[in-house]
C-alpha cells in the first residue's frame, strides 16, 4: 500500500522580497472505495490539452468525460471550502493532472511535479510574493490522476493563494483530506474504507500526539488518517464546531492561535469523544448526530421520585437524568415508539426480534472519562447498576446508520426500586 509523501516548505530572501515555495506532494495508493487504483478499470487516455472552468485551468490527459467529472468535483469541493472559510477563491487554480506520462513531451512538467506524478502522488507548489502588509500568491498543483489526489492537492492551492499559507501541519493536512472527501449537503464519514480499516485495527493516536509532535509532512499515509480523523471530528461535533472554524482562520491567518489555546479547557471532553469516534465511526457515520451531552445535570433520585427524559432514536448516547450508585436497583419504565430506518416498522423500547431498536443504557464516570459496556434494558423493567456514574441511554442500532431513516423517541423513566407507587408498564396499551 502507497503513502503520502510531502515535501517541507521553503523560505527564500530575493530582492527584498521574501518569496515562500510552499511544496506539498501526496500519494494514494488506494482510491475512495479502498480499492487499488490499478485494479480498476482504466479509460483511456488522449494527448495533453486544456480543459477550464469557472475556478480551475487543468493541463490533463484524461479523457473529455474524466475531465468533466474531474471539474465538477473540484468546483463543488472548491465551493464548499471557501464557503466554509468565507473567502471565495479569487485567482484560477493551475493543475497538472497526469493519468500517463508517456504522454507528456520532455521538459513539459516541472521537475518538482514530475518526481511526484511519477510516484503516483501529487504536490502543490505555491509562491508568495510579500510586500508589507500585502501578499500575491500562484499555486500549481501537479497530481496523478485518481480519485483523491487532486482535490486534496486544491485544497493546498486554495489556503496557498487566499492565505499565503496553509496551517500548521495537522491543520493543514486534515483539512486537505476532508478536502477529498466532502460531499454538497453531506456530513458523513466518506473516507475511503482503507482509513475504516486501519484506524480500527490499531492503537489509536493521541490528541497530543497529533496536535504537538515534532512529525513531518509526507510521514506516511497512517498518520494523514489521524488528522484528518480529527479535523473531521472538530468540523462537525455541535461541542466543538464553533471554536474550529475560528482557530482555523486565525492559523490561516497568521494569528496567534493554536489547539491547546482554543479548547485547553475542554482536554478531557475532546479526548473522550475522539477515542469514541475512533472506535465506533464508519463510511455514514455522523458526527453532528452522535455527540456527547456534557450540559445536562444528573441527580441521584431519592424516595418516589421520578426522572423521565426524551431518548431519541436518531441519535447516540443521550442523558437520562439519572445519577446511579453501583448495586442499587432501578426501575424504568419507556413509552412511545420509533424506527431504525425509513422502512421498519415503528416498535416500542423493547425492540425488533433481531434487538434493533432495543433501548440500552451504559454508565458513564464523570471522574474517570470512561463509558462502561452497555446493558439490556428494554420498555419496563429494573436494573441493578454495577457502577456509579451517569446513566445514558440510547436506540440500539448501528452507529453509522443513525441517518438512515431512524424517526421518533421514547419518554424514559427512572426511580428507585421499590418506593412509592411502580411505574407503569405501557407496553399493551401501546400495541
Amino acid at each position: 500500500m502507497s503513502g503520502r509523501r510531502f515535501c517541507a516548505g521553503r523560505f527564500l530572501l530575493i530582492g527584498g522580497l521574501m518569496l515562500c515555495l510552499l511544496a506539498a506532494c501526496s500519494t494514494f495508493g488506494f482510491a475512495q472505495d479502498g480499492r487499488a487504483d490499478d485494479e480498476k478499470p482504466q479509460p483511456a487516455s488522449v494527448p495533453p490539452r486544456d480543459v477550464q472552468s469557472r475556478n480551475f485551468l487543468l493541463h490533463t490527459d484524461l479523457n473529455d468525460k474524466d475531465a468533466a467529472d474531474l471539474l465538477e468535483r473540484l468546483e463543488t469541493m472548491l465551493r464548499l471550502i471557501s464557503t466554509y472559510w468565507a473567502q471565495p477563491n479569487r485567482k484560477t487554480i493551475e493543475c497538472y493532472v497526469v493519468k500517463d506520462l508517456s504522454n507528456w513531451p520532455p521538459n513539459s512538467i516541472a521537475p518538482v511535479g514530475l518526481a511526484s506524478i511519477q510516484g503516483k502522488a501529487g504536490v502543490t507548489a505555491t509562491t508568495v510574493r510579500s510586500l508589507g502588509r500585502q501578499f500575491d500568491a500562484k499555486s500549481i498543483v501537479y497530481a496523478y490522476a485518481n480519485r483523491g489526489t487532486p482535490q486534496h492537492e486544491a485544497v493546498h492551492a486554495y489556503c496557498g493563494q487566499t492565505f499565503g499559507r496553509t496551517g500548521p501541519l495537522w491543520y493543514s493536512e486534515g483539512m486537505a483530506e476532508m478536502g477529498a472527501y466532502w460531499k454538497d449537503g453531506d456530513a458523513s464519514v466518506n473516507c475511503g474504507e482503507n482509513i475504516v480499516r486501519y484506524i480500527h485495527s490499531t492503537s489509536p493516536k493521541t490528541l497530543n500526539a497529533i496536535v504537538n509532535s515534532n512529525e513531518v509532512t509526507g510521514d506516511s499515509w497512517q498518520n494523514y488518517a489521524w488528522r484528518w480523523a480529527l479535523c473531521h471530528l472538530l468540523a462537525n461535533n455541535p461541542n466543538y464546531r464553533d471554536r474550529f472554524r475560528p482557530l482555523g482562520l486565525a492559523m490561516l491567518t497568521g494569528q496567534r492561535a493554536s489547539f491547546n489555546g482554543t479548547y485547553g479547557n475542554m482536554a478531557e471532553e475532546i479526548s473522550f469523544e475522539y477515542l469514541f469516534f475512533l472506535e465506533h465511526f464508519d463510511i455514514g457515520y455522523r458526527a453532528d448526530l452522535v455527540f456527547w451531552d456534557w450540559k445536562t445535570k444528573f441527580t441521584s433520585p431519592r424516595g418516589s421520585r421520578k426522572l423521565t427524559s426524551s431518548i431519541q432514536s436518531k441519535a447516540g448516547w443521550q442523558a437520562s437524568r439519572c445519577r446511579v450508585q453501583a448495586g442499587t436497583k432501578y426501575e424504568y419504565s419507556a413509552s412511545g415508539k420509533w424506527q431504525v430506518d425509513e422502512e421498519a416498522e415503528l416498535v416500542d423500547a423493547d425492540g425488533s426480534e433481531d434487538g434493533s431498536g432495543r433501548l440500552i443504557g451504559a454508565i458513564f464516570d464523570p471522574k474517570e472519562y470512561k463509558l462502561s459496556d452497555p446493558f439490556e434494558l428494554g420498555a419496563y423493567g429494573t436494573f441493578t447498576a454495577e457502577t456509579d456514574g451517569e446513566l445514558f441511554l440510547r436506540c440500539r442500532d448501528a452507529w453509522h446508520k443513525i441517518n438512515d431513516g431512524n424517526a421518533g423517541k421514547m419518554t424514559v423513566q427512572i426511580k428507585l426500586e421499590g418506593s412509592g407507587d411502580p411505574l407503569l408498564d405501557l407496553r399493551q396499551q401501546l400495541r
